[in-house]
């Protein structure tokens, strides 16, 4: 039972990156319909920076508001320069530029940094807190808690400032909220910083576990992309819960699943994307789309 416990507890830690990022492909998937295949090439990027920050001497919590505050300013410019063009545009249209940037972002990447492989600071202080026969990392204590922050401030921003009642006005409908005098253009391009805020903070938690190159968020955008199809692409909190399950369920069968081990743990959230669309394809938090003959 002690096993099975610390299993789930690492899989907490897990999910909650996974979490933040899938956070990230919900926001803008509200605001704009559009899943950004480059969520996790522009965290990545964005993890860089934080890196660049802490190598010229900032200390770390310096150096991630620092990059906080330039993902902000790049997600708007990505969404006016980028996305704006094509908006309105067939859905293969925008999913291609998606993905053509998820290919400039990692190349722009690998030139500026090249692809060496580099150590990124870790934040939290290394030990444990056990109670019982369970420990839990700092490291993981300290993810988790980032995370329920972030979830914080986005419930408070999106329920008590007039900034976030426009962008859920935005996302709900943006003809109406046009109407009504709101600037959607500028809130769309709000939307797109939030979203690269929240997918720098996931890259920035992930990267002190594994190591900084231009290909180190592949893999957790799968995890993310699982995670946000489970708890529902129109759901903020869905995305958190379904990051949550997709940790601790990878977790758990990589440890008592024999044939799957440390090797095959990617194929599970892949079961799980497949799974939930063959299921309830809305999410287990979404809404079911109903079209009117």
């Amino acid at each position: 039972m002690a096993g099975f416990l610390q299993q789930v507890v690492e899989g907490l830690g897990a999910g909650a990156i996974y979490a933040s990022l899938a956070l990230a492909l919900v926001l803008i998937y509200q605001f704009t319909g559009i899943v950004n295949f480059a969520q996790g090439e522009l965290a990545m990027f964005s993890t860089y920076l934080a890196w660049q920050f802490t190598a010229a001497g900032l200390p770390f919590w310096l150096a991630l508001v620092s990059t906080l505050v330039v993902s902000f300013a790049g997600g708007m410019l990505i969404e006016r320069v980028i996305i704006r063009p094509v908006e309105g545009a067939p859905e293969l249209t925008v999913v291609i530029v998606t993905v053509g940037l998820f290919i400039f972002v990692n190349a722009a990447a690998g030139w500026i940094w090249s692809f060496t492989i580099k150590d990124f600071p870790n934040p939290f202080p290394e030990g444990a807190l056990t109670a019982g026969s369970v420990s839990v990392g700092y490291s993981t204590l300290g993810i988790l808690g980032v995370v329920t922050v972030v979830m914080g401030l986005l419930y408070l921003l999106f329920q008590h400032t007039k900034i976030g009642l426009g962008m859920r006005a935005v996302a709900s409908s943006s003809q109406s909220a046009r109407l009504v005098g709101i600037r959607v253009g500028w809130t769309l391009a709000l939307g797109w910083g939030l979203a690269a805020t929240v997918g720098a903070v996931s890259g920035v938690l992930v990267a002190p576990l594994l190591f900084l190159d231009p290909n180190l968020m592949g893999g957790v955008l799968i995890y993310a992309f699982a995670a946000a199809t489970l708890g529902g692409f129109d759901s903020p909190v869905g995305a958190v819960v379904g990051g949550l399950i997709v940790g601790v369920a990878e977790t758990l069968a990589g440890a008592y699943v024999g044939f799957i081990g440390s090797d095959l743990k990617i194929g599970v959230p892949l079961v799980i994307i497949l799974g939930v669309l063959l299921l309830r394809p809305q999410g287990l938090f979404g809404r079911a789309v109903v079209e009117r003959v």
